[in-house]
C-alpha cells in the first residue's frame, strides 16, 4: 500500500502551506493538556516542531518539551526551529512505538497528527504509558470532509494513484466522533471533547496551492510522482474547485 510521505521538500513547505493552522489550533490543545509552568511535555507528531514551540512558550525556563516525529526531515527542520533551547529536545519517534520509559512526562499533545496513525489506538495506549498519573493527552483532528484544506486535492490525486486512496481515507478516519471516543476510552479514563471551527482564507489560488506545487507537506510529495500532464490536470481541477467553492 502506497503512503503519503514527508521528506525533505514537504518539510521546506510546510510551514507556508499549514502553519497559520497549526498555530491556531494549538492553544486549544494546550489548554486540554492542562499545560503549565515546570511540566514535561511530549509533542508528537510535531512536524516542523510550531507545536512544540507553543509548548515550551507555555512549561517555561523551568519546564522541559520533547518534539517528536516519524519523519526525519520533520524532525531536522524541528530542530532548527527549537533545538537551540535548553529545555527542548528534538528526536524521530513512532507514536505507535515511543522510545521512552513508562511515565515520563505530565503531557502528550498531538496537534493534526493522531489520523495519520496506521492505529491510533496503539498510539493512544503508548501515549498514557509514557504519562505520569494524572497526567493529560490532548489531541487535535479533522473532522468536516468537505471543508479540508488540502483534502480535496489528495482526492483528485489519488484517483490517478489508486495505491494511496487508503491513505487518503485515514486523513478523516478520526473525524467520527463515536470512533474518536472509543479509542480514547480504551486508553484513558476520562475524556472531554470539543469541536472548535474556523475558516481558513488565503489571497489567491496560488498562495494556497503553490506550497504543494512545490512538493510541499504530502500533497505535494504525491504530487511530485506524477507525471507533467497529469499534475496540470490535476492543478486545472483543483483550480476549478477552489473557484466554485470560494463564494
Amino acid at each position: 500500500m502506497a503512503e503519503l510521505t514527508f521528506r525533505r521538500e514537504a518539510a521546506t513547505e510546510y510551514d507556508q502551506a499549514f502553519a497559520h493552522v497549526t498555530r491556531y489550533f494549538m492553544p486549544f490543545v494546550l489548554r486540554a493538556a492542562h499545560v503549565a509552568p515546570g511540566m514535561r511535555v511530549l509533542d508528537i507528531a510535531t512536524g516542523t516542531g510550531l507545536s512544540a514551540e507553543a509548548a515550551l512558550s507555555a512549561v517555561g525556563s523551568g519546564g522541559h518539551v520533547t518534539a517528536a516525529d516519524v519523519s526525519a526531515e520533520m524532525v531536522r527542520t524541528a530542530r532548527d526551529r527549537i533545538g537551540g533551547a535548553p529545555n527542548a529536545s528534538v528526536a524521530v519517534e513512532d507514536g505507535q512505538a515511543l522510545s521512552f520509559p513508562d511515565l515520563t512526562f505530565d503531557a502528550v499533545l498531538c496537534n493534526l497528527g493522531l489520523m495519520f496513525f496506521p492505529d491510533p489506538a496503539r498510539g493512544l495506549a503508548e501515549f498514557r504509558r509514557v504519562l505520569r498519573a494524572g497526567g493529560r493527552a490532548a489531541v487535535s483532528v479533522n473532522t468536516v470532509v468537505e471543508y479540508s484544506y488540502n483534502h480535496q486535492i489528495n482526492e483528485m490525486i489519488a484517483r490517478h494513484v489508486p495505491g494511496l486512496a487508503d491513505a487518503v481515507s485515514r486523513t478523516f478516519g478520526l473525524s467520527d466522533e463515536r470512533r474518536l471516543r472509543t479509542f480514547f476510552v480504551e486508553a484513558f479514563a476520562d475524556l472531554d471533547m470539543h469541536t472548535v471551527k474556523h475558516t481558513f482564507v488565503l489571497p489567491s489560488f496560488d498562495a494556497y496551492y503553490g506550497p504543494f506545487e512545490r512538493g510541499g507537506v504530502s500533497t505535494g510529495q504525491a504530487l511530485a510522482t506524477l507525471p507533467n500532464e497529469i499534475r496540470a490536470a490535476v492543478r486545472e481541477e483543483a483550480r476549478r474547485y477552489t473557484e466554485k467553492n470560494s463564494h
